[in-house]
């Protein structure tokens, strides 16, 4: 799917690298890597005390777009995810 915008905005607005974040009153461990001089992109959350699991990869094409492929899961899901996670400081 081609990602929506404010998707695309939330992002790009998480800091690189591992950090906590909160969403939804859940608490996550979030890692976000960029690969491929930027093209490429993943991120993957994991619940603190809880099960919750998000991974996706996003790609940046000249021909498509920005776009999203969740690992495993609904897109509804990472988009809902992305666009609510608050980073901790």
């Amino acid at each position: 799917m081609t990602a929506p915008t404010d998707f695309l905005n939330r992002y790009f607005a998480l800091p690189e690298g591992t950090f906590t974040g909160h969403t939804n009153g859940r608490r996550y461990i979030v890692s976000r890597s960029v690969f491929g001089a930027g093209k490429s992109h993943k991120l993957v959350a994991h619940e603190l005390g809880g099960s919750d699991y998000i991974s996706l990869n996003l790609y940046l094409t000249q021909s498509s777009g920005a776009l999203l492929r969740p690992c495993e899961m609904p897109a509804a899901k990472v988009v809902s995810f992305v666009t609510a996670l608050v980073p901790e400081a």
